[in-house]
């Protein structure tokens, strides 16, 4: 198992109850990972299911979750043959920290579009921007391999671009073929889209809904994110997942809070 797999593990210890342990390697200061908390209610969602892969979830993201002991209830809605739902909450001391509505069902894996569109355009790999710094753990940043577009990368130096957007090649750094899971954070690992407007600082998710739209194929994920609007310290995001043969595997919408932060702040999630 990779420190993903088992960081995400869950263990069943009576129907719709399971045991987790939050790891802290996937924080960025206090804060958990929106996307990796959402792996780990999939990985109860999907194993109380008949069906294998999480294709809707549209989570709440309630409290700060703490690394260590959790639960996870799964209380199921409808279970159909091509679907299922259920309302599925990360429990922590007593408390809701996430509450989400998963619908599983299965994917084909030799499924042809009917249609799609083309994938943003990324420079390759060797010619994008990476946080690598040498000091010490950070976290989540350690955890994933993240080559970021350096012209949605301008924010960095103080010159932010002035459009809502973040672009990059995204792995982990074990070697891991994607799956479901890894969608899950993948949807909620780029920094957020107001960093182009200069504002700095933690930008918490409120709500995010994601689909899994195909099984990706082994290697380096593009994620693409977008937003339309900012106003009363509200901005929404919006992000696409693309796997190496240039197929749409995830798609994600999110309305999170402005950072108040300062340049040179904590650009964490």
């Amino acid at each position: 198992m990779t420190r993903f797999d088992d960081a995400t593990a869950v263990k069943r210890r009576e129907d719709g109850r399971y045991q987790v342990e939050l790891d802290g390697g996937f924080s960025f200061g206090e804060a958990l990972n929106g996307g990796y908390l959402m792996a780990t209610l999939l990985r109860a969602a999907v194993d109380a299911s008949p069906h294998t892969h999480p294709v809707a979830t549209s989570a709440n993201f309630l409290r700060l979750a703490q690394p260590g002991p959790a639960e996870v209830w799964v209380e199921s809605r409808k279970t159909g043959r091509t679907a299922a739902t259920a309302r599925v909450s990360l429990v922590q001391g007593g408390h809701p920290i996430v509450d989400a509505t998963v619908t599983t069902g299965t994917l084909a894996s030799d499924a042809d579009p009917v249609w799609s569109g083309e994938p943003p355009q990324l420079p390759p790999v060797d010619q994008c921007l990476t946080f690598d710094s040498g000091k010490g753990d950070r976290g989540f940043a350690d955890r994933v391999d993240m080559r970021f577009d350096p012209a949605v990368m301008g924010w960095l130096d103080g010159r932010p671009s002035g459009r809502l957007e973040q672009a990059a090649h995204f792995r982990l750094h074990e070697d891991q073929t994607p799956d479901a899971f890894v969608l899950a954070l993948a949807v909620d690992a780029l920094p957020p889209v107001v960093l182009n407007l200069g504002s700095y600082g933690w930008a918490p998710t409120v709500e995010l809904t994601w689909h899994m739209r195909a099984e990706p194929a082994p290697g380096w994920l593009s994620v693409h994110a977008s937003g339309r609007l900012v106003s009363d310290g509200w901005f929404d995001e919006e992000t696409e997942v693309w796997d190496s043969t240039g197929r749409l595997v995830a798609q994600s919408r999110q309305i999170a809070r402005v950072g108040r932060g300062k340049a040179g702040v904590s650009t964490d999630r």
